[in-house]
C-alpha cells in the first residue's frame, strides 16, 4: 500500500511572513499507483501546496517523519507511550585544552613584552 509522507523544507522569512515549503513524498506503490501518480496533471504539486511530488516505489525513509521513538516496542501493539526526550551536552574536554593552551602563549608573550620593555 501506498505512504505519503511530508518533508520539510527549510523555511522562508519573507519580510515578516514567514513560509515553510515542502514536498509531498509517495513511496512503497506498486506498478498500477506509480502508473496512475505518473498520469497526474502536472500542477498537482500546485494544486496541494507542494513544492513538488516524488514518487518511489522503494521505501524512502524521511529523517523527520521517523516515530519509532514513540512507539512501544513490548508487545508490538505500536502502543503510544510518550515522548523521549533526549539532552546532547557537549564534549568541552578539547576546547578548554585549546583555551588553556591559548591563555599561556598569551601569558608567555606579555611576559616577553614586560621583559624587552624593562
Amino acid at each position: 500500500m501506498a505512504r505519503l509522507q511530508i518533508l520539510e523544507l527549510p523555511t522562508e522569512h519573507h519580510g515578516d511572513d514567514m513560509t515553510t515549503p515542502w514536498i509531498l513524498v509517495i513511496d512503497q506503490v506498486d506498478e498500477g499507483t506509480a502508473d496512475d501518480i505518473a498520469r497526474w496533471p502536472d500542477d498537482i504539486a500546485k494544486r496541494t501546496g507542494a513544492r513538488h511530488v516524488l514518487c518511489f516505489s522503494d521505501t524512502v525513509d524521511i529523517p523527520a517523519n521517523d516515530t519509532t521513538a514513540y512507539l512501544s516496542n513490548e508487545g508490538g501493539d505500536g502502543t503510544i507511550v510518550g515522548a523521549v526526550r533526549v539532552r546532547v551536552e557537549p564534549d568541552f574536554e578539547q576546547f578548554r585544552g585549546q583555551v588553556q593552551d591559548e591563555i599561556r602563549r598569551a601569558q608567555q608573550e606579555l611576559k616577553q613584552a614586560i621583559n624587552r620593555d624593562a
